[in-house]
């Protein structure tokens, strides 16, 4: 299993070198619509000369800003989590922040490019560092009067982090407090997630000495190779299958129906929000369906009767789940919490589930809010 080294995280950044006056007069601005000389475009904006000069030094010094950014989001460090599983009333999705950098380091590129953002006119963090430092394009919103004072204070990351889209983690920390909490007392347990979750549900299940048995799927090739190779360099020991199909497909596989029927005795995870987050691959349950009720029955209400099917009796189903991505995508047109939970209980023989907070998980919304996000424990 390999990561990227700092220094070749800086490598992918490394552009021409080329006088001030030279970028003044070949740098260009992109905008929602087109991209525009840099001169012309500032004519008529609030932006001096010594604020492109600012600018044009971070450009050049780069490394120093990309240094950070790897210290901060991409060092690896140990893999092994030595950290005591939260509470599972206390889930907090930035604790122990530094098991993130596993996974972000492990699919950095899906993760800062090749996800999109489900809101108009927000591009990527990659897409924006390899603009501004491989052909001198400039976003427009870093010429803002509001980035531009960040950039006069030292902290550009702050508006590459606040303005650009990167896609949502979960905390490895979640999945291995949650094995904690949910099956104390229990020992040889399996668990089974209809989405890989960039391979967090493994890499968090995995380290619980409670689970033995890991079983995903995906429809991100990438991803899926990604997590075989981790769960098989890092616990050889325990046994871990992956499939990369659309987990609506599933139940399709006589063979993946008879072995695994009331197998597990957990299933988890963090579904895809209709239209939030964009992701690469042609079986992406938001983009197959064309409609939010078509993603509903076809997607949704099929992967719930997969997860019902595969469940020992007295098993756990767990996902988490909660209304901000409706809102910021359709105007809140989508009624997430009631749609899915409702097709949820009636799979799940109208039991009434438990739900618990999870705190802060920095997904990339438009409203500065609480996401709310809850983690719901259905029974069977």
């Amino acid at each position: 299993m390999k990561f990227i080294t700092q220094n070749q995280f800086l490598d992918l950044f490394e552009g021409p070198s080329q006088n001030f006056s030279r970028f003044l007069r070949t740098a260009k601005v992109r905008t929602n619509n087109s991209i525009t000389p840099l001169l012309t475009y500032i004519d008529n904006k609030n932006v001096t000369v010594d604020d492109l000069r600012m600018l044009y030094k971070h450009i050049q010094t780069r490394d120093e800003y990309l240094v950070r950014f790897y210290n901060t989001s991409l060092d690896v460090g140990t893999i092994e989590i030595k950290d005591p599983p939260m509470k599972l009333r206390e889930l907090n999705n930035d604790n122990a922040v530094h098991y993130k950098n596993v996974i972000r380091n492990m699919h950095y590129k899906d993760i800062l490019k090749n996800t999109k953002s489900g809101i108009a006119n927000v591009r990527t963090y990659m897409d924006v560092l390899e603009d501004l430092y491989l052909r001198w394009i400039i976003d427009y919103k870093i010429l803002t009067p509001s980035s531009m004072h960040y950039i006069r204070e030292g902290r550009i990351g702050s508006v590459f982090s606040s303005l650009f889209f990167r896609a949502s983690i979960m905390n490895p920390m979640i999945p291995y407090s949650l094995a904690h909490g949910i099956l104390r007392g229990k020992s040889n347990c399996k668990v089974f997630t209809p989405t890989l979750g960039w391979s967090s549900y493994c890499y968090g299940f995995l380290e619980s000495p409670h689970i033995v048995e890991y079983v995903g799927t995906d429809v991100i090739p990438g991803v899926c190779k990604k997590t075989a190779e981790f769960a098989t360099t890092n616990y050889p020991q325990k046994t871990t299958t992956i499939f990369c199909s659309p987990s609506e497909n599933l139940m399709l596989d006589p063979k993946f129906s008879a072995k695994y029927k009331n197998y597990f005795d957990v299933v988890f995870f963090s579904p895809p929000y209709y239209r939030l987050e964009m992701y690469a691959g042609k079986n992406q349950s938001t983009s197959k369906y064309p409609t939010y009720e078509a993603w509903l029955e076809n997607y949704w209400r099929k992967t719930m009767l997969l997860c019902y099917h595969v469940l020992k009796p007295g098993g756990k189903m767990c996902y988490i789940l909660s209304g901000y991505g409706s809102e910021n995508t359709n105007g809140g047109r989508y009624d997430l919490l009631k749609d899915m939970n409702g097709i949820a209980r009636v799979v799940f023989k109208n039991v009434a589930p438990q739900q618990l907070n999870m705190y802060n998980k920095n997904v990339h919304v438009t409203a500065h809010r609480e996401t709310d996000e809850k983690i719901v424990i259905f029974l069977k």
